[in-house]
Order: C-alpha cells, then structure tokens, then sequence
C-alpha cells in the first residue's frame, strides 16, 4: 500500500513538473500596442504623430462644381469667348476638386510651432476656351486675362491655353497654403494680414465676387499677429505682390486694341506690400480695420507688342534709352463687419466689407485668382445687352502716356507721369438657417473704377486711333461700374455633405456713348457697334462632402 502510495504522488509530482516546464515555455501575451493616441490639446481630429509630441490633423473636402453660362466656380461670362458669346465658348463648365490639409502643432517653451498645408488635386470638364481664361480660340482675345493686360504667370497662361486642365486623364495640383507659425510670427504661402476671414466670401459659393479683397489660395508673405486680450489683435506683414495684387499698369504708347484693352507695363518685383489690421473679434461678432500700401513701379517707356509667355510686355533693344515713369504709391483701406447671433434664427448673421483703394485696384475688382478687365457683346447667347452692342471696363493700377508717343508719325505727348487709378467697393451677405438642413445667402458686391483727368485724356487720344469718330460719334470715358447680386441655398442632409445651387447676376455699368466702327476681337466682325451697359446671368450647382 505504501508503494502504490509513492508511485501515486511521483506520478502527480511529475505531471506538475512537466506541466510548470510546458507553461514556462508558452510565449507572455504583450500589451495592446497604442498606434493611435488623441491629442485633445488643440481641439477635435488631432493624433500623435507615433514616437512624437507633434499632435496631426488631416482634413479636407471633395467638391464637384458646374456652372452654366460662366466659368467653373460661378465666374461670370464677362470676358474672353463666354463676354463675347461666340462659338468658341464653353458655356457649361465643371470642376472636381479633392483638397487634402495636414495640420501639425507642437508645444514648445516658445509657444506652439504649427504647420499648415493644403493640397488641391483637381479636373475640369474637357473643353478648348476655359471661359475667362486665355482661351485657344479666336474669340479669347476679347478681355481674356492675357489679352486684357493682366499680370497672369507664365504658368497660368501655358497650362490654361494649352489644355492642360482639360485633357483626358490629366488635371492638376494647386497649393493654395503652405505656411510655418512660430512665436506670432507666420512665414509661407497663407492669407493676407489684410484679409478678412471670410475673404470674398461672405455667404456666396463664387469665386468671382467683385467689391473687396480675396487672398484665399494664399499669398507668399511673412507677418507677425499680436494678441491683446479680449479677442483683440493686431498683425502686420510684408506680401508678395507679382501674382495676387497687381492688376494692369498701362503704358498707353503701345496703344489700346479694338477692344480698348491693353498690355501691362509693370516692372519686376522691387517692394513687397506693407499690409496689417486691427481687430475685434468676440461673441457678438467682428470688427476690423485693414489698410495696405502697394508699389506701382513701371517698366520702359518704349515697349512693343504683348509677350504672353512673359506675361508682360516685352522691350525693344533701346527701351533703358527711352526712361521711364517714377514709381507712384499707392494703397487700400478696408473696413470689415460681422454682427452675429441676429434675431432672425440661430446661427444667422451678416458679414460685409467696404474698400477704398488708389492704385490697389486688386482690392476692389478682386477674384481668388486674377482681377478681370471686361469685355462684353450685347445680342448674343449669355449676354442681355442689345444686339450689336459692346461694352468694356479697363482694370487697372495706372496708366501713363510718355512725354513723347509717336503713333504712326503723329506723335502724342503726355507727362510722363504715372497717374494711378482710384476705386471703392462694397459687398456684403445674409446668412440665415432655416432649420438644422436648410439654409440660404442673399448676397452682392459692387466696385467702382474711376480715372482722373489727365488719365482720361490720355487714355481717350490712344483710344480714338483704332475708333476715329471721339466727340463725334462717340464720347469716351474709361470709369466703369461693376454690380452683381446672387441667391444660394444649400441643403445638408448628413453632416459635413452639402448640395447648392447659386444664381448670380452680373452688370456692367460703362460709361462711354454713342457708337464706332471697329471689331471688338475676333470672330465678331468689323461693324458699327454701339457702347452699352452689359449683363449676364450664371447658375451654379455644387456638392461638397468636407472631411
């Protein structure tokens, strides 16, 4: 009995020998590996960056846009073949957009470094004129950004004339802002301290609304932003004008084209913008004050025709011998507005802006990419000017005539001083909600351009060589007004997925009268045209799933 008792408990000993060996050997399960952290510093969507105290937020939205008699995002037809209504224009125009942002702050002794990138990949319908832009077609010299004498990029003009958005399987990149803030500072591509926060968008789904200042692609800049308390703040910076705030300088001894549009005679980049605000901004709503002040430094007095890889006008191999202009000042000054919390519904409110500008036209007859000059055709599909009317509106910074033209052996004279071009706008919007799903903006805009004496005559002398008939036939007057008034509504279904629809309505308000015998452009022909008021009409449809 003993020894079945000892071979019974050697038997068990063992088993649990062997069993304490076998869990030895069995691998320990680890702990959860964290790969995702939330960071709850700098508000919803941050995450650790793994293995960092960088915090990461992506973002973005896709958005699909098409717009009917106008160009894509709701651009009026008020130029190139879309203002001249012919048969090289596109007047359905689509864009899809996917914009991808990455956000990413750190916390350091000196405050919080932040970067900030957005990255737009984007289609557009395939066709041949882009509407406003320089378009292939005859009919694109007609206002067209090139022809009309803005100071669009190299890049700019090869990629829209050459069909780069629209081919097959193509597309593009865009980078609207890519920016580095450090200790109040902020260096890169971002908004103007100018701007608003609502740029030229006070309710509207347009990119194209005139009376006010619009950096929101961004602009290359380096400013700094003071915080005084109470939601008060103050920032100053220094802005790269050659792309974003620079409309036309014209140097009126290369002539005017039948269209009464010219070529820009800027010069290069010698003094950025000095631009900054005060603001206000608290429960109630907003308050600011802008002011900027712009270099309109000239080329050459002798120049030939309109290079449009260059973007400017090109210079003869004596043009250092003709001299040139000084260079003027000029400047804006903006007044801004938001009243929230309004008694019409919750989350209603209004936003509005006015401007003052003297050689800054780019402040008041403003788009999110190049000012206009317009050109537009009475009688024809998209306009509701009369048939064989023509109207048009010289966007400028300036103009000057050298104090000695010659044209064909009869020569000009002028004062050879750059005499600068003065405007003023308004636009403004009401934003109401009429549940958690609905809502709509009654918005509009205005601006103003106005040439002083000694610049109408100049420009009226230039003029009459390509329409003979001045005090005759016709009068002229270069000023010209620019109103526009739209509706949007949009419906949200689910969050963060939005449909719109935006009428805009757009009138040119020129002031010359009578009528000449001329061509405003290719393929209209040479007629008599009679001056008038013009106006056009866009719709717009747009679905946005932000993310």
């Amino acid at each position: 009995m003993k020894m079945v008792k000892s071979l019974i408990l050697g038997s068990a000993a063992g088993l649990l020998a062997m069993s304490g060996a076998q869990a030895a050997d069995l691998p320990v399960k680890a702990k959860p590996v964290e790969y995702v952290k939330i960071c709850s510093l700098y508000g919803a969507g941050f995450f650790y960056i793994p293995g960092t105290d960088t915090c990461i937020k992506l973002g973005g939205y896709l958005r699909v846009d098409t717009t009917f008699n106008g160009n894509v995002y709701d651009g009026p037809a008020w130029s190139g073949s879309l203002g001249a209504g012919d048969r090289f224009a596109d007047f359905i125009n689509s864009r899809s957009r996917m914009a991808l942002t990455v956000d990413t702050r750190t916390a350091t002794e000196y405050g919080v470094v932040r970067t900030f990138t957005q990255i737009d990949a984007q289609f557009q319908n395939f066709g041949t004129q882009n509407g406003n832009a320089a378009s292939s077609g005859p009919g694109g010299g007609i206002g067209a950004s090139g022809a009309g004498g803005q100071a669009v990029s190299a890049g700019q003009l090869s990629g829209l004339g050459s069909g780069v958005l629209s081919n097959p399987g193509g597309g593009y990149v865009a980078v609207e802002f890519v920016f580095i803030q450090f200790a109040g500072f902020t260096f890169g591509k971002s908004a103007s301290a100018y701007a608003t926060p609502w740029h030229g968008y006070p309710g509207n789904n347009t990119s194209f609304l005139i009376g006010g200042h619009d950096t929101v692609t961004g602009v290359n800049n380096i400013q700094y932003t003071a915080q005084f308390g109470n939601g008060v703040s103050g920032t100053i910076g220094l802005d790269d004008p050659t792309v974003f705030n620079r409309t036309a300088l014209y140097n009126l001894s290369t002539g005017l084209g039948g269209n009464g549009l010219g070529t820009t005679a800027y010069g290069g980049f010698v003094v950025p913008d000095v631009v900054g605000n005060i603001r206000v901004d608290q429960a109630w709503g907003l308050f600011q004050v802008s002011a900027a002040a712009h270099s309109v430094n000239p080329s050459y007095n002798s120049l030939v025709a309109f290079n449009v890889p260059t973007g400017g006008a090109t210079a003869t191999t004596d043009s250092i011998l003709s001299g040139h202009p000084e260079s003027k000042l000029g400047g804006s000054v903006m007044v801004a507005l938001q009243i929230k919390n309004i008694p019409t519904g919750a989350g209603d409110d209004i936003k509005m802006d006015a401007t003052w500008a003297k050689g800054d036209t780019k402040n008041v007859i403003s788009t999110s990419a190049a000012s206009p000059s317009f050109a537009m055709v009475g009688g024809v599909p998209g306009q509701f000017g009369p048939n064989r009317t023509y109207g048009f509106g010289a966007t400028t910074d300036g103009v000057w005539l050298p104090t000695f033209a010659p044209f064909g052996g009869a020569p000009f004279f002028g004062d050879g001083s750059i005499h600068l071009t003065e405007s003023y706008g308004f636009r403004g919007a009401f934003n109401h909600n009429w549940d958690p799903y609905w809502s709509t903006s009654l918005f509009g805009g205005i601006g103003f351009v106005r040439y002083d004496g000694v610049a109408k005559n100049a420009f009226c002398q230039v003029f009459n060589l390509n329409h003979p008939g001045l005090n005759v036939s016709y009068t002229c007057n270069p000023d010209f007004n620019v109103a526009q008034i739209g509706v949007v509504t949009r419906w949200t279904p689910v969050k963060n997925l939005t449909f719109s629809g935006e009428l805009l309505y757009t009138n040119l308000d020129q002031k010359f009268s009578g009528f000449s015998t001329f061509t405003p452009g290719a393929p209209q022909p040479t007629q008599v045209w009679t001056f008038h008021d013009q106006s056009t009409l866009a719709l717009n449809l747009r679905v946005q799933r932000n993310f």
